[in-house]
């Protein structure tokens, strides 16, 4: 995938990882299901450090002063009843975002994170859109290791 963008554009200044899957049945720390806990982890946590690491890599080798984003959750901020596995995989996303954004600065490669809220009434792709395309242009150039939630406020309320 990196190389095949590198031959097309001639370069790779951007790029945007977007990985998740969600069980579909209930998983507390009761009931864990470890064959799905695993499947869970595999795409939103290993496939996700596989694309920063591999176009990490591939921006250092070319001099790229690049940006990459990760879509993250709030639910690794604010923790969901019965997605145990999921809130840990996205937990997961936040901890190589700043672990990257700290270890890639030197090269000039901005890391951040996107954390969407729940699809619904208020929040669109479009919302999320923005916020990526944000992060992505040359007014977040001051900005690495942060998630910029976009979650209608989700994160500020109280538990209830």
């Amino acid at each position: 995938m990196i190389e095949s963008t590198v031959t097309a554009y001639s370069g790779l200044d951007i790029m945007l990882s977007n990985a998740g899957v969600v069980t579909g049945f209930p998983q507390t720390v009761l009931d864990l299901d470890f064959a799905e806990y695993e499947r869970v982890m595999r795409v939103n946590a290993r496939g996700m450090a596989v694309c920063v690491k591999h176009a990490a890599r591939k921006m250092v080798e070319l001099g790229t002063r690049g940006v990459i984003i990760c879509i993250g959750s709030v639910s690794a901020e604010k923790a969901v009843v019965n997605l145990t596995d999921y809130v840990m995989s996205k937990r997961a996303v936040l901890g190589l975002m700043r672990s990257a954004s700290l270890q890639l600065g030197k090269h000039g490669i901005r890391v951040n994170s996107v954390s969407p809220g729940v699809k619904g009434a208020t929040l669109t792709a479009e919302h999320v859109a923005d916020a990526v395309a944000f992060l992505a242009s040359d007014e977040a150039a001051l900005l690495t290791g942060v998630d910029l939630a976009v979650d209608s406020g989700t994160i500020a309320m109280p538990f209830l």
